[in-house]
């Protein structure tokens, strides 16, 4: 393939009239995979300068050329949103940082979803709707200026007064479309509620063949990156970095094919978090997220390091998480879901971590992630099936395994194996079926080491703590029947 340099001091000086169409014929004459500096379209690397106009100019001459590579050397780059166009690389060089102005001048309403939800927000810094073989490369920065956006309920700034007269907007639209109004609301809805829910910073929205690699992603009004209804994704030796509300690493939302390896993250919320709409709407749109592969990645502070859910009403299978260490994420493996989301998450898989310093489940699956009232079974119950936790090293935690069901549908079908953990508390489990323990150890410092209750199917084969205690003296059960021990119950 060949790549063409092109140099607009020479054919694009803004200071010639014409000089635009000019290049642009020129361009259409080149092989694909031209590659353009961004400083020749016009662009100003100052911070304050607006780019918007000029980066949507250098885009274009890519879109003529047939594709190929935009660069932004070091500087520092203020810009309203980017509209991607298929074939089209973003190379920031080392020292290069793209700054989101938030104005919505220059950030008009774009499709999208907001937790989970249907909506149009502002447009992200980074956005591509239905587009092909795009991606980021390089070693610069993605900052999002979230500190513009980051309004707390004492807070008396004008993005406070901004988002909580646009609350009421919200919340209206978003009982119209979860009572199934999904398909046919419009931008024109959203112009007041776009107020309210903040925009996250690098989305894909219905595209295919995307990378994002090397970057440093930060400091988002809300998600760090969020693929939505997209496939054939690859993200790797990124840096995620925020900590206001909200703040999330990756978002994979009813996308399939996804590959993961070799990035950091620090966030204010999730580190990578799993889903597929909520409720009613995403039942609707019926999306699964899967075929997805994370590993090799170190986690920090996050509130969950590799999280499934909540909003998992499309289905979620097929995932396989490995080799992570995470320290300080308040949860490790997290999987979380409650009535009302309905679908299937089936056909997980962790193995090979390390999780230390977890403040509270350092394994969590729950569908009570909002306790409800109980209700009967129904296309609103979740359920979670043929999960796989394997190989995993936890230190101090306030809770090591913590597994909760609902009455009206259990956890089905855990299988844990070769598993050592220290906590305040132990290994803690209700409502339950076809568990699995094989290979367990657990150092409680409060209560008993395992507790269960209001489960069935349990198969204990060689658990035990460091005290070499009889199986009696670190198992409670509560309402539980089908228990099979085999092996030594102590190592």
């Amino acid at each position: 393939m060949t790549h063409v340099s092109i140099s607009p001091r020479r054919l694009m000086s803004p200071l010639r009239p014409g000089f635009l169409a000019a290049a642009f014929a020129l361009l259409a004459t080149l092989a694909p995979a031209a590659t353009l500096n961004v400083l020749d379209f016009g662009a100003v690397p100052d911070g304050t300068t607006k780019n918007t106009a000029a980066i949507a100019r250098a885009i274009a001459a890519v879109k003529e050329a047939g594709g190929g590579t935009l660069v932004f050397p070091a500087g520092r780059y203020l810009s309203g949103s980017i509209h991607f166009e298929s074939h089209l690389t973003l190379h920031l060089e080392a020292g290069a940082v793209l700054l989101y102005s938030g104005d919505p001048a220059d950030s008009p309403l774009v499709e999208s979803r907001w937790e989970g939800t249907t909506a149009w927000t502002y447009g992200p810094l980074l956005y591509a709707n239905g587009k092909e073989n795009i991606a980021i490369t390089g070693r610069g920065t993605i900052d999002g200026q979230g500190q513009h956006w980051w309004w707390r309920r004492d807070d008396t700034t004008p993005r406070r007064e901004i988002a909580e007269k646009a609350r009421p907007a919200w919340v209206a639209l978003r009982d119209r479309i979860q009572a199934g109004e999904g398909a046919t609301v419009t931008r024109e809805d959203f112009v007041e509620a776009a107020n309210f829910i903040r925009p996250s910073l690098v989305v894909p929205f219905n595209c295919r063949n995307i990378l994002i690699e090397g970057v440093t992603i930060t400091n988002s009004p809300m998600w760090l990156l969020h693929t939505i209804y997209s496939e054939n994704i690859t993200v790797r030796g990124v840096s995620f970095i925020s900590h206001g509300p909200n703040g999330d690493g990756y978002d994979i939302d009813s996308c399939r094919n996804v590959r993961v390896s070799d990035c950091y993250f620090d966030t204010g919320d999730d580190c990578i978090v799993i889903k597929s709409g909520r409720d009613a709407d995403g039942r609707r749109v019926g999306r699964p997220t899967e075929l997805v592969t994370i590993t090799n990645c170190v986690m920090h502070r996050g509130h969950g390091a590799v999280v499934i859910g909540s909003e998992m009403s499309g289905g979620i299978r097929d995932i396989v998480a490995s080799n992570i260490v995470c320290r300080g994420t308040d949860r490790g493996i997290r999987l979380k879901t409650q009535r009302g989301r309905g679908a299937v998450v089936e056909n997980i898989r962790f193995d090979n971590w390390v999780i230390i310093d977890a403040p509270k489940e350092a394994i969590h699956i729950t569908s009570n992630y909002s306790r409800l009232p109980e209700e009967p079974r129904s296309e609103r119950t979740p359920t979670y099936r043929n999960i796989a936790i394997s190989n995993v090293t936890v230190v101090n935690a306030a809770t090591v395994v913590g597994i909760a069901g609902l009455p009206e549908q259990a956890v089905e079908q855990v299988r844990m194996s070769d598993i050592t953990g220290t906590g305040r508390r132990g290994f803690i489990c209700d409502a339950a079926e076809d568990l699995e323990l094989h290979d367990i150890r657990i150092d409680a410092a409060e209560g008993m080491p395992f507790v269960f209750s209001n489960s069935r199917g349990l198969l204990l084969d060689n658990i035990g703590t460091s005290t070499r205690a009889a199986l009696t003296d670190i198992v409670k059960m509560d309402n539980v029947t089908g228990v099979t021990t085999v092996g030594p119950q102590a190592k």
